[in-house]
């Protein structure tokens, strides 16, 4: 029997932001379906870890992007929506799921998001480097000085 991994989300107009725990994650496997099934496995210490999400509404799979480092403590993925639009959830079920959570790290409000349009992130889901990921989908916090109107 598997178990299901803490899942963080946040989303932006045109993506929603999947921020899977699993640390040292081995054999990751994804997958996204136009109408909104999302599906993850994976391993980690011989433990085996998976989830299936019905999301609150159709994707485009070729947009969908998933960073994985091999000793990182999660698994990042941006799933592009089939409209620009926002969610009122993540999930077309109501019912509350204690393992999903907000990540409130990344998250913008719809009112936010006009003010720091071009400012959101490009995911980058293939690239291995060295650089720290600390700042990959966070949340663009505006100059404190325009803020003050100056």
């Amino acid at each position: 029997m598997s178990r299901q991994p803490e899942v963080l989300w946040a989303q932006r107009a045109e993506k929603v932001y999947l921020t899977i725990s699993v640390p040292d994650a081995e054999d990751v496997v994804i997958k996204t379906e136009p109408q909104g099934i999302f599906s993850f496995s994976a391993v980690a210490h011989g433990e085996s870890f998976s989830l299936a999400l019905e999301l609150f509404d159709s994707v485009l799979p070729e947009g969908s992007k998933t960073k994985t480092k091999v000793g990182s403590r999660n698994i990042i993925c941006s799933i592009q929506k089939d409209k620009k639009c926002w969610w009122k959830r993540l999930l077309k079920s109501e019912a509350k799921h204690p393992y999903i959570k907000v990540d409130w790290n990344k998250w913008c409000d719809e009112d936010e998001e006009s003010d720091n349009s071009g400012s959101d992130d490009d995911f980058d889901g293939g690239e291995e480097n060295d650089e720290s990921d600390a700042d990959d989908g966070m949340l663009y916090l505006p100059d404190l000085e325009k803020l003050r109107g100056k």
